[in-house]
């Protein structure tokens, strides 16, 4: 999934999103997270926004299930493959060219915001972290999946490093006393095939907003 956020620094590390949807075949599984299957079982459906949906398996996967939803990415030809695929499924969804921070009427607007191991870039006013915490609506969810047991020797020899990033610590933290966590876990993660298939653990957060 992919949702770089801009901040001040011009790292060697910005990933270049079109050239990873560059190539004819998909990216990703075309199946949704299992922790979105898991965790919105129990969710009346109502309005939801998909951070970083990439080629829109979990946007696809909630508006079949009556979510009215707004999916997200940097990466305009994700966003093609997700419509397409939409179509394919007989599904609306409204897809957007937007990152998280310049979204335009996120405020408090959402039941249920998802991000699926982000790219959200870090700054020093924690810009992200507000974003995405003020997108959900009063008495909605927030759920967030970030790889476990990252290294970062490694990702920083893929030309990554994983302190640019807002990470599942610095989401825990943005956390005030208007959030009840309802998850804060290491999951086994659902291995499927694409370019995360070497990670075996997820951190999951759920939490949600009191009204």
């Amino acid at each position: 999934m992919s949702t770089p956020e801009s901040d001040h620094h011009h790292d060697v590390d910005q990933p270049d999103w079109e050239a990873a949807y560059a190539g004819d075949a998909p990216v990703w599984s075309g199946r949704p997270n299992q922790a979105l299957v898991d965790e919105i079982a129990d969710l009346a459906p109502g309005r939801a926004l998909d951070v970083g949906c990439g080629e829109g398996a979990d946007a696809i996967w909630l508006a079949d299930r009556g979510w009215r939803v707004t999916a997200i990415d940097v990466a305009t030809t994700a966003l093609e493959r997700a419509r397409s695929a939409a179509e394919s499924a007989g599904v609306n969804v409204e897809w957007r060219a937007s990152g998280l921070v310049e979204l335009v009427d996120r405020d408090a607007a959402f039941d249920l915001v998802t991000l699926f191991y982000p790219a959200l870039r870090r700054s020093a006013g924690g810009d992200a972290e507000a974003a995405l915490l003020g997108s959900v609506a009063p008495g909605g969810t927030l759920l967030v999946v970030h790889h476990a047991d990252v290294d970062r020797e490694v990702a920083l020899s893929h030309g990554f490093d994983p302190e640019h990033y807002v990470g599942h610590d610095h989401v825990v933290a943005a956390l005030g006393d208007g959030w009840v966590v309802e998850r804060d876990e290491v999951r086994e993660r659902d291995l499927v095939p694409g370019p995360g298939a070497h990670h075996h653990r997820d951190l999951v957060l759920r939490a949600r907003r009191l009204a």
